[in-house]
């Protein structure tokens, strides 16, 4: 029997049962759709982030306190307090990094800021100018901290557009009072809206990180240190120089010893690849789960079917059909199923991803971009015809080894 004849034939019977081939289908179609909008969502997580990532500029490198975290323990180094004044003059001394050209202390905290009766909580970062650079950060009024008013500790500040609107709406910000914890600062400047962004640079107020330790948190230490090398291809370099350098300064003979850690982007863009595949994957198996749910409906489906049909089966055999020719029959009933399942799967599960990515630009990031990986689709028609020969093999066989005149004088 030619396989397009076969192929007709496992048509037909599906079509004899409209209503049962489509419930029959509804677990591959929600398992492919849940694996498709994981992938998709996954990847578009993933390539925001490293977007994120990339805005800091290929030449920064960022050092931190604590170790490098490995695990769960180590997260709770990094709020040490291991980087002070002391290191940032070791590492501007051109002997110890050549190819340092340029370094800011950086501190953080969360503050409640204030303008007459307006409030508005977020973060404050310390910082010196270099931040904007290093950021991409344009000033759109007025101007940005300068040096002397780190060496004065200033009370000075410049704010995100989302804190100017919040506090001042319409009305001019430059040179205005703000009060963050009890201290007046006085407005300098105002930054140029940068969108939402994994670091909601809108919604931050910047001061000089002098002032900031000294009156918002009462500290001689930082939360980091970023370090802009020379030239791009002087990054490794100067990473191995800023390590050495804080050892020598740290009294550090073993570097697993060491309380800091520095990070490139290009250490930044692999750590974030590996973790988001890693969550993808996980979450890619969880929802598998539901396609092996699929794939048992099916099987029952097709034994049901089996044994409806099986005069039908008898009948076939005696003029002459063999039992390689059932098997193919029964074998194609089960694969169109699922591969229908899987192209309906496929098609939801683009649009529930395209959806979603409107829905988290919205409230999450401008940035969260609609990635449907080529894998994913691959995945999903590879999975769902897999899944339609496994499961449909064994009743296809039990349809194939039927004898003949048993069959016929099935009631």
């Amino acid at each position: 029997m030619k396989l397009r004849h076969t192929f007709i034939t496992a048509v037909a019977g599906l079509r004899a049962n409209k209503a049962r081939s489509g419930l029959t289908i509804l677990g591959i179609v929600i398992g492919i759709t849940a694996i498709i909008l994981v992938m998709s969502v996954g990847e578009g997580a993933k390539l925001m982030i490293l977007d994120q990532v990339r805005i800091m500029g290929s030449r920064t490198i960022e050092v931190e306190p604590g170790r490098t975290p490995k695990g769960a323990s180590d997260m709770m180094e990094i709020y040490t307090d291991s980087l002070r004044p002391r290191d940032v003059v070791a590492l501007l001394n051109p002997a110890n990094v050549p190819g340092l050209e340029e370094l800011t202390p950086v501190v953080m905290k969360v503050e409640t800021i204030a303008y007459g009766t307006e409030t508005k909580r977020t973060t404050v970062m310390g910082a010196s100018e270099l931040i904007a650079e290093i950021m991409k950060l344009k000033v759109a009024r007025g101007m940005f901290f300068s040096d002397e008013d780190i060496r004065s500790r200033a009370a000075v500040a410049v704010i995100g557009p989302k804190v100017k609107e919040k506090l001042f709406g319409a009305s001019d910000a430059l040179g205005q009072k703000i009060r963050i914890k009890n201290r007046v600062f006085r407005v300098v400047g105002e930054l140029a809206p940068k969108g939402s962004t994994f670091f909601t640079v809108d919604e931050m107020v910047m001061v000089p990180y002098t002032t900031a330790q000294d009156y918002l948190l009462g500290i001689d230490y930082y939360h980091a240190i970023m370090v802009q090398a020379k030239t791009e291809e002087l990054v490794p370099q100067v990473k191995k120089d800023i390590e050495r350098t804080l050892r020598e300064v740290h009294g550090i003979t073993d570097p697993e010893k060491d309380d800091f850690h520095a990070t490139t982007q290009a250490d930044a863009i692999a750590i974030v690849g590996i973790i988001t595949t890693i969550l993808t994957v996980l979450l890619t198996s969880v929802a598998a789960v539901s396609l092996v749910v699929g794939g048992i409906g099916i099987m029952n489906i097709m034994l049901v079917s089996v044994t409806e049909r099986t005069r039908e089966v008898g009948l076939r055999k005696a003029i002459g059909a063999t039992e390689g020719d059932i098997l193919r029959q029964f074998l194609f009933e089960s694969v169109a199923l699922t591969g229908v399942g899987g192209l309906i799967g496929i098609a939801l599960g683009a649009l529930l991803s395209f959806l979603t990515t409107l829905v988290l630009r919205q409230f999450v990031s401008s940035g969260w971009g609609f990635s449907l990986p080529i894998s994913a689709v691959i995945l999903g028609v590879g999975v769902s015809t897999a899944v339609g020969v496994v499961f449909g093999l064994y009743p296809a066989s039990i349809a194939a080894r039927k004898n003949p005149i048993e069959a016929l004088r099935y009631e």
